[in-house]
């Protein structure tokens, strides 16, 4: 996937906004569509296929976090940006719970809102082209589930065997970097590196966020996980088997 065949979905409410992004993402070699609200915005989404939405939170109707969380509630796995006009981090870190891969408050830049679309339109193509830092295509076993690398997909074991789990973009390069690197304590930096890319920047929290959205997916009980456990002091562990490696804290 390149930048000129990355499909961009803007939805903002904001004529003059949309009308900007239009003009300076196409100039930069995407394709791009807007919307104005949520009808328009799932009438595309069932139509055609993009790289990433750039969703505005505060929009009449159903605002952006309805939204991004009814999309992922369906299964909707497409990269989703969030902008947002509050400084809150509280807002964004809700964003972030509700299934949003990135986030940038208004006002911004439109070279910084560039530079966020280039890296999650990269993460998609290094995903595709590669799955990890071993480049294994191994099938990765845990618990109730099978990682499909090469696929991009995980799937359930068991009594579900073969019913796909819906993942993110992100969510899924999370899972897999924890997945090739059992029972190793990656510190958050060196995770968010090893998933996202060295020119990922991400919050502290926005990293725990994500790990609870996975461990929501993945953990019979997220609260007490047995597969992607706490290292207090160090980030966080995979253990494919549930069993507590002596080398890490409590849960």
């Amino acid at each position: 996937m390149t930048a000129t065949l990355a499909k961009i979905l803007v939805a903002d409410d904001e004529p003059e906004l949309r009308a900007l992004l239009q003009r300076y993402l196409s100039d930069q070699g995407y394709t791009v569509r807007t919307v104005d609200g949520a009808g328009p915005l799932d009438g595309l989404l069932q139509r055609e296929r993009f790289d990433v939405l750039v969703l505005d939170v505060m929009m009449p109707g159903e605002d952006g976090l309805s939204i991004c969380r009814r999309l992922r509630a369906q299964g909707e796995t497409i990269p989703i940006l969030m902008l947002t006009a509050r400084g809150d981090p509280v807002d964004r870190i809700v964003g972030l719970e509700m299934g949003a891969d990135d986030y940038l408050p208004k006002p911004f830049n439109p070279r910084e809102l560039l530079a966020r679309i280039q890296a999650m339109v990269r993460r998609q193509r290094v995903l595709g082209a590669h799955t990890g830092p071993q480049g294994t295509h191994e099938r990765l076993a845990f618990g109730d589930f099978v990682l499909l690398p090469a696929e991009r997909r995980l799937e359930r074991a068991g009594q579900k065997a073969g019913e796909d789990v819906p993942l993110t973009t992100g969510e899924f390069a999370l899972l897999q970097a924890l997945a090739q690197n059992p029972r190793r304590p990656l510190g958050r930096d060196r995770l968010m590196a090893l998933a996202y890319g060295p020119d990922h920047t991400a919050t502290d929290r926005s990293i725990d966020v994500q790990i609870m959205r996975l461990r929501k997916l993945i953990e019979a009980d997220p609260a007490q996980p047995r597969h992607i456990r706490t290292v207090w002091g160090v980030g966080y562990v995979f253990v494919p088997d549930g069993t507590a490696p002596g080398s890490e804290g409590k849960p």
